[in-house]
């Protein structure tokens, strides 16, 4: 499905955007305030849409596979690669700690297992992890109907912000409501009539500038008396669905087909791109003596979404550090098929 994976790859450059972003501040190097706006703009739905669309196949998944299967099945492909991809960055944020901006002692090989929040971007992968398993137990052993998981949600989402001493228990809390409203609808963006309204140019016309004023609102209200939690919801909510009509419209027009590629590849993208976005800046500013912001993160994004595509490929095509990414050996099967 071109939509689904138009959305990751929208969504994964939005991850790029903030790290590599944020490693540019941390240089000291000064960014135009347009920049840290729009920062501030994607943030308001960027992890929302992830959750929604990881909860759009909940349903099809227990369909599928038994449960213990289908918990294992999520541990390697979303715990596994955090606990080898954290390790690694910790480790190199360590060793070259001269060249990062990351201040990394070996105590914090103890924050993987209890908080990942302290961990750059990797608190999302066991954060995902807890929440699927949580909605998968309530699920399929338990038979909580959707209502009730958007009432658990709910409940979740408003504890959250008072919960912030373990970030492995509490930072799928937050999230939860949009996995679960991800299941919920998710009969909606397979029916042929949802799919034609979503898929009108008219559609995106008319989301296009509630969006701009959400946003525009969700910026005053963090300058100024902050952002409640239900406001936070609104907006959430409406910046998901511009993005859900903008993936569909892009299916439609078949352009972009790039975004496509990166969606797919957004798991590994995701695990990587801290550090080479950390790497090409270094490069960047402390050998080649560029300190434009604006061509800095250029750079940074493109090589940060690129690089672990063709790293990610090269490796497992040549059945080498397969490890790094999942618990099983590729098959023949996937090897044909990057060779295509």
């Amino acid at each position: 499905m071109a939509w689904v994976d138009y959305l990751r790859g929208i969504a994964i450059i939005l991850v790029v955007y903030r790290h590599a972003l944020i490693g540019i501040q941390r240089g000291n190097i000064p960014v135009p305030q347009a920049l840290v706006n729009a920062n501030m703009i994607f943030y308001s739905f960027r992890m929302p849409l992830f959750f929604i669309i990881s909860g759009i196949f909940i349903s099809g998944s227990i369909a599928r596979r038994p449960l213990k299967k289908l918990i294992y099945t999520k541990f390697e492909n979303l715990l596994y690669p955090y606990l080898i991809w954290a390790f690694i960055q910790v480790t190199l944020q360590i060793l070259l700690s001269h060249y990062t901006n990351a201040e990394r002692t070996p105590r914090d090989y103890l924050f993987i297992l209890y908080q990942p929040k302290a961990l750059d971007q990797f608190w999302y992968l066991p954060a995902l992890f807890n929440s699927t398993v949580v909605y998968l137990l309530l699920k399929a052993k338990w038979h909580v109907p959707n209502w009730g998981q958007l009432l658990i949600g709910l409940g979740l989402f408003l504890l959250a912000p008072h919960i912030h001493n373990l970030s492995m228990v509490t930072d799928w809390m937050e999230f939860y409501i949009f996995f679960a409203l991800g299941d919920s609808l998710s009969a909606l963006f397979f029916q042929e009539r949802s799919q034609r309204f979503l898929k009108n140019p008219l559609t995106l016309l008319a989301i296009a500038p509630v969006f701009i004023a959400t946003e525009l609102w969700y910026l005053y209200r963090m300058a100024g008396p902050g952002v409640g939690p239900f406001e936070f919801l609104a907006i959430a909510l409406t910046g998901c669905f511009c993005m859900f009509v903008l993936a569909f419209r892009l299916q439609s027009w078949n352009i972009l087909r790039f975004l496509r590629v990166l969606g797919f590849h957004s798991l590994f993208i995701y695990v990587m791109h801290v550090i080479v976005t950390a790497f090409a800046r270094v490069i960047l500013t402390k050998y080649l003596g560029l300190h434009n912001p604006e061509i800095l993160l250029v750079c940074c994004i493109a090589l940060g979404v690129t690089i672990p595509v063709i790293l990610y490929n090269t490796l497992i095509r040549n059945n080498i550090f397969w490890f790094l990414f999942s618990l099983q050996k590729p098959s023949k099967l996937i090897h044909s098929s990057l060779a295509k």
